[in-house]
């Protein structure tokens, strides 16, 4: 028996949310697009991971209206199988894109910093376009099953709940909770040891480590309270399900559910805001797309990137400001 839920509450609060985060999202990577495209010049190799962190964001937002059209007409999809699984490829995809180009971009900012003399820290730009062409290939095998999942008519959900104990734990929801957790383990590793490092070198005090250090603080904080209520709604499901599976009788499993699995389809909708965050953390993170955002617009650049490097240089920390 597979749970088709009525989803009264989402009907009212999730088409709001998703086309503000497809607003916000898709001018703020847009925006971070024509940047690294047209304005943005040399590439680096950490260029190449914000700029796959910011396509990722921005097919994600592509989804996103039609999602919010699935909930107003009440939870009805009208635009077909294979387009529903497009739509749930997309979002599963470049959610789990998101975070590990999120990971990929922490450990070259814990690279450069702890261990700057490392050969990985002078690979091309070739070569960087390689690895993230290697990251898209496993977020692409992690996610393409959901082309196999059958829905009836007018329900386009990934994340379904059957009453059988077999089907408690599917690949796809197991794919959901690793894709968050293994980036959020390395993320903290990293920036525990870049803080680790910065502090045993009596860096910490300085005012500009200092505010690299609070922003490095916000980006992981911003990470959680994106990704992190999701995935603990989704172990909770796995939980509950469980014992109620072995106390109910199967119709009355899904009724029981309802209100936790409401839980989660908000709180999946808040995964999407952290690509709407995304292009905050490349205007503050990376003088470089500062200035360059800057030019565009024609602005005052506040610092130029050689005497961003230099001074940076002096304090012991390029790389902190230079991502």
């Amino acid at each position: 028996m597979q749970c088709n839920f009525n989803g009264t509450v989402l009907i009212s609060v999730l088409p709001p949310l998703l086309l503000i985060e497809f607003v916000l999202g898709v001018l703020g990577n847009g925006l971070a697009l024509w940047i690294f495209c047209f304005h943005l010049r040399p590439w680096k190799s950490s260029t190449v991971l914000l700029f796959n962190l910011a396509v990722a964001d921005f097919l994600l937002n592509i989804a996103l209206p039609l999602r919010a059209t699935y909930y107003i007409s009440g939870i009805k999809w009208k635009f077909g199988g294979a387009l529903c699984n497009t739509c749930l490829f997309m979002l599963a995809a470049n959610r789990s894109g998101s975070t590990f180009f999120l990971m990929a971009i922490a450990v070259d900012r814990y690279m450069r910093v702890v261990h700057p003399h490392h050969s990985v820290n002078s690979l091309s730009v070739s070569k960087a376009l390689l690895g993230a062409l290697g990251l898209w290939l496993v977020t692409i095998s992690m996610t393409a099953h959901i082309f196999s999942l059958s829905h009836n008519s007018t329900y386009c959900e990934s994340f379904l709940i059957k009453t059988e104990s077999i089907h408690n734990i599917s690949w796809h929801k197991f794919e959901f909770v690793i894709s968050f957790f293994l980036p959020l383990f390395v993320i903290l590793y990293c920036s525990f040891q870049i803080i680790r490092h910065l502090r045993r070198r009596q860096l910490a005090q300085q005012a500009k480590i200092k505010k690299a250090l609070y922003f490095l603080t916000v980006v992981v904080v911003l990470f959680v309270i994106c990704f992190l209520p999701s995935n603990i709604t989704q172990l909770f499901i796995w939980v509950r399900r469980y014992k109620l599976v072995q106390n109910l009788p199967e119709d009355e499993v899904c009724t029981a559910l309802e209100n936790l699995t409401s839980t989660f389809y908000i709180t999946i909708s808040l995964t999407y805001l952290n690509s709407a965050l995304d292009p905050v953390v490349y205007y503050f993170s990376s003088p470089a797309f500062k200035n360059s955002c800057r030019k565009a617009f024609l602005l005052p650049q506040v610092d130029t990137v050689q005497s961003t490097e230099k001074k940076t240089r002096e304090t012991g920390c390029q790389s902190l400001s230079q991502l």
